[in-house]
């Protein structure tokens, strides 16, 4: 199963009232990220997280990595 970013839509209260351009048609399985601009961490929470996970990518190559999950996410995007 490929993976196609193809459109985005807006929810609201469970129901959806968007849809940027017309979907497949027949049953599609989607994956819903949302963006949570109301979420904020208290500044305690954050220098736990930033301590608790500091150093642990230190030998990563980012700019391969970053190419790497790029690529497999919008694998099949454009056919």
């Amino acid at each position: 199963m490929g993976h196609k970013v193809i459109t985005e839509a807006i929810i609201e209260n469970g129901k959806l009232k968007y849809v940027g351009k017309k979907l497949p048609d027949g049953r599609i399985t989607v994956h819903i990220i949302y963006d949570a601009g109301e979420e904020t961490l208290s500044e305690a929470e954050v220098s736990r997280i930033v301590k608790e996970t500091s150093g642990i990518y230190k030998d990563i190559n980012v700019e391969l990595e970053s190419t790497k999950l790029r690529d497999n996410w919008e694998r099949n995007v454009y056919q």
